[in-house]
């Protein structure tokens, strides 16, 4: 049994197969569940936003075990189990440990989107698109969480929990996807912003050194040179600490704060052999966060007005690109929906 508290404070329980005891399948290339890229995440929020389509998220509850393995996977019954011990019990179902679970579930969910009329995107195969005539409505896996994009989500969401019988939850307008707050501002704009993945972060930093960051209006400062410090190297736990602390807002940039990646990058550097004041910029990059925990992406999808940028005109006869030509692929998606 694996207990976990999740981000909205339930408490779960899972009965989990122990899958190290058993062989990796030999038939097939990777055993996982392939998910979508937080690239794929935002540009199907900006294509729902330009066409006017609603965009709502779902869960789908024990998502494994509405699959069933492949493979042969029994145990031998131990007295937990009464009058049953030393049975031979087979696992039918796809339980979380297993060698291949990931891939069972990937399989048995892309087999109910191609019933519901969804082919795979030509860029992101975790992009299932469905044509809507004017438009294409979307959906974007992430193992058993989704991201839809249409103009009629309680239509998709009957089709998931009467036809196919899933169990979902956490179903409505997006919210809270991949740990990514999302919000409209008072102008209505879509916006997105990692604040309670910050704040988790933030607390943390409490934790270990009983203080909340001192704020900061920059990651570094001004012609700072992180390469070039001679201060004194931090001590095993110290180190270790470091390596947390400079962990930590790795995702915080993947989902939107791209505004501490050049120094937090650079850091990451240091983690075997850190210096004191390779720790104090990192505490500064947390101090940072703290001081501008309210820098959010708005998704404008208004064109921008490029009238009065002169266009440059290149003879390219004399280059190497002179008899270049753009290869379109013959299956494209028709282009449809708002430029």
């Amino acid at each position: 049994m694996v207990c976990a508290i999740k981000h909205d404070g339930q408490h779960k329980a899972r009965l989990v197969a122990g899958g190290h005891l058993t062989e990796t399948p030999t038939c097939i290339d990777s055993a996982c569940s392939s998910v979508i890229s937080l690239r794929g995440v935002r540009l199907l929020v900006f294509i729902g936003e330009l066409n006017g389509l609603k965009i709502w998220s779902t869960d789908i509850g024990n998502a494994y075990l509405e699959t069933h393995t492949k493979e042969k996977v029994y145990i031998i019954a131990g007295p937990e189990f009464g009058d049953c011990e030393g049975h031979v019990l087979i696992i039918s179902k796809a339980l979380c440990g297993l060698h291949s679970s990931g891939l069972r579930w990937s399989e048995r969910f892309a087999d109910v989107l191609r019933e519901m009329g969804f082919f795979t995107s030509k860029c992101e195969k975790d992009i299932w698109v469905c044509d809507k005539g004017d438009h294409y409505e979307c959906i974007a896996v992430h193992v058993d969480n989704l991201m839809i994009a249409t103009k009629d989500p309680d239509s998709i969401i009957k089709l998931l929990t009467e036809t196919h019988q899933f169990k979902l939850k956490g179903t409505g307008p997006t919210e809270f996807h991949l740990r990514c707050d999302f919000f409209c501002d008072e102008e209505g704009v879509l916006c997105y912003a990692p604040k309670k993945h910050i704040e988790k972060i933030l607390d943390n930093y409490r934790r270990i050194h009983g203080v909340w960051p001192k704020p900061a209006t920059s990651p570094l400062t001004d012609g700072d040179h992180p390469d070039l410090d001679t201060s004194e190297l931090l001590n095993e736990d110290d180190q270790k600490m470091y390596q947390s602390l400079i962990g930590a807002p790795q995702w915080v940039i993947q989902i939107g704060r791209f505004d501490i990646q050049t120094t937090a990058m650079t850091l990451s550097c240091y983690r075997a052999i850190p210096r004191q004041g390779h720790l104090d910029r990192v505490k500064r990059i947390h101090g940072y966060l703290s001081k501008m925990c309210h820098a959010t992406i708005k998704i404008r999808t208004d064109a921008p007005d490029y009238s009065n940028i002169p266009v440059k005109l290149c003879d390219w006869e004399c280059s190497c690109y002179a008899d270049a030509k753009e290869e379109i692929p013959l299956d494209a998606p028709k282009p449809k929906g708002s430029r």
